[in-house]
């Protein structure tokens, strides 16, 4: 039989849900339809396409197995239709197990259908068990790699860590493999994609091979897959590029040239950059938090300030600003710029605002307490009754209308512990948890200026200007702002990014020019608040090393900061 010096690759860059097996098989239906119309010989889908990814201990549940394994049959009889094949992914159970029984031993896969059924399957060899990522806890590791022969092509598919480790590649390398595919889960940092390109550029130059890198698109949980799939020739140049933060098929044709195969023809799409890049993958991560959970919408406090009026932005540009409900809680130490600017803020992004005074519940607290606190001087307690008062009433309010509430702390806040405990931490979701300030200024200008692709909010400016040029205050007492206890925001993120995303020494701070009272003084706060962020709303991950799945400290922890 003569080798075929032509293949058409479908690329299904997919936003799967995790657990909705029956949901994800449909979409994979789709594209294979829209495939087969193209006239594609094979499908390639993501890691785990058909459970969703991370699926994490449903994989240990035999009626998930059970489900996941009539799925591939169903669609590897449907393959008989001469359409294109599919390279499906997918956990996999050989043997599933009776309920109660040892935990299956279950793989990370890939099904090959074709010709009416499962011809053969790949296992993924490399399981990562760092950051977000604990696959060594739910399934077994499969052996190096060989290639696939599908439609006469030997196919290596490498899934997702094993592109960034060399032994897969060599073995598909040395065992006749003539294009690699890769199928990822590969969550959003920013900046990530050079990360990846690099990676299988080096896996191109030691291999000589043509690499396809096929991710996934959506929001789970506090991870943001951005999707940017791409295609990598034998000389490393790039073939093909997907669209970031959106659902795409790509056809990509190719043609065996020499002793060798080049991609002739695939989508070139320019990638989402910077602060871009960060906005759609918060729009991204809330919304599909937002509509997967079935949620009609968000409720959120709009005090005037920056935090929630980017939050509002994001919130109106994911859901649409009919889904977005805001809510004024003014106390007497509020200021009429506040009041202002939170309705000039609604207007603008075209969000319903309403108002309730929260001074009732502040006197009624007072009067509760007054014979215990009788004698002492106000503090931080009364502080934190306003606080919570506010997050008692917008819980109040999601649990009599419905809509979910949006807590509004950043990344800064939440390191230092300048948050509330059933306060201004209230909340389903936070879209703001892995953002510093100095970024939430940054992505109120860009915002500003600019209108996101997929946006569903208005385009122009959104946030009122004196928003973003005024003194941060939490306004729970007179002339209060954030810097009365907190360093500059430049400075305290700077100390922050060193101390979380590099574990950065005293010393090695101290030497990039911050003082040490400072560093000293960030460093206890920092540590000091791990129960409390405990306690927080999961929210988008979009740096190396967020605050909960990726920071894991104990909070009984006798290891202090040096002294001086």
């Amino acid at each position: 039989m003569t080798a075929p010096d032509r293949l058409v690759i479908a690329l299904a860059q997919l936003n799967p849900t995790v657990g909705d097996v029956a949901g994800n098989l449909a979409l994979i239906r789709q594209a294979r339809a829209a495939a087969a119309a193209a006239g594609a010989d094979v499908l390639m889908t993501t890691e785990l396409a058909l459970s969703g990814y991370p699926p994490e201990d449903l994989v240990c549940k035999p009626a998930f197995l059970t489900a996941l394994k009539h799925a591939a049959e169903s669609l590897a009889v449907e393959t008989a239709d001469g359409g294109p094949a599919v390279l499906l992914a997918t956990p996999w159970c050989e043997a599933i197990p009776a309920e109660g029984r040892p935990r299956p031993r279950v793989t990370n896969s890939v099904l090959y259908l074709d010709q009416g059924r499962i011809a053969t399957r790949r296992d993924k060899h490399d399981l990562p068990n760092y950051g977000v990522f604990d696959e060594k806890r739910v399934f077994v590791a499969g052996p190096l790699p060989g290639p696939i022969n599908v439609r006469g092509v030997r196919l290596g598919v490498m899934i997702c860590e094993d592109m960034w480790t060399p032994d897969s590649a060599e073995a598909l390398a040395e065992t006749g493999a003539e294009i690699l595919l890769v199928p990822n889960g590969s969550p959003f940092e920013h900046d990530k994609l050079d990360e990846r390109l690099q990676l299988a550029v080096a896996r191109v130059t030691e291999s000589g091979l043509p690499l396809v890198y096929l991710n996934q698109v959506g929001g789970q949980d506090e991870l943001v897959f951005d999707g940017a799939s791409f295609v990598l020739q034998a000389d490393c140049a790039l073939a093909g590029q997907m669209p970031a933060f959106e659902v795409s098929l790509a056809i990509t044709r190719w043609e065996r040239q020499g002793s060798g195969w080049r991609c002739r023809e695939a989508p070139l799409v320019k990638p989402a950059e910077g602060m871009e890049q960060i906005y759609r993958a918060l729009m991204l991560g809330l919304g599909d938090y937002v509509n997967k959970n079935g949620f009609p919408g968000i409720i959120l406090g709009l005090s005037g300030g920056i935090d929630s009026a980017i939050s509002a932005a994001v919130a109106a540009d994911a859901l649409g600003p009919d889904r977005v409900r805001c809510v004024m809680l003014p106390s007497p130490y509020t200021s009429q710029d506040s009041l202002d600017d939170a309705a000039e803020c609604a207007s603008l992004l075209g969000i319903r605002l309403d108002s309730v005074s929260i001074e009732p519940a502040m006197q009624a607290f007072g009067s509760m307490l007054k014979p215990l606190f009788d004698g002492l001087a106000p503090n931080i307690a009364e502080e934190n009754i306003q606080a919570r008062a506010r997050g008692l009433t917008l819980m109040a309010l999601s649990n009599k209308l419905g809509p979910m509430v949006l807590s509004t702390g950043n990344k800064s806040e939440m390191s230092v512990g300048y948050a509330t405990l059933y306060g201004d931490m209230c909340g389903g979701f936070n879209v703001l948890k892995d953002v510093y300030k100095t970024e939430v200024y940054a992505l109120s200008n860009w915002r500003n200026q600019h209108h996101p692709r997929g946006a569903l909010g208005p385009a122009g400016r959104v946030i009122p200007e004196r928003i973003i040029t005024k003194a941060p205050t939490a306004e729970l007492k007179p002339n209060q702002t954030d810097q009365d206890t907190l360093p500059p925001y430049d400075q305290l993120d700077a100390i922050l990014a060193g101390l979380i995303e590099r574990e950065a020494t005293v010393e090695t701070l101290v030497d990039e020019g911050h003082p040490r009272a400072t560093v000293l003084r960030v460093w206890k706060m920092l540590d000091g608040a791990e129960y409390k962020r405990r306690q927080a709303a999961p929210g988008v991950k979009i740096t190396r090393r967020n605050l909960s799945r990726e920071r894991r400290y104990p909070i009984t922890n006798g290891f202090r900061a040096p002294r001086s």
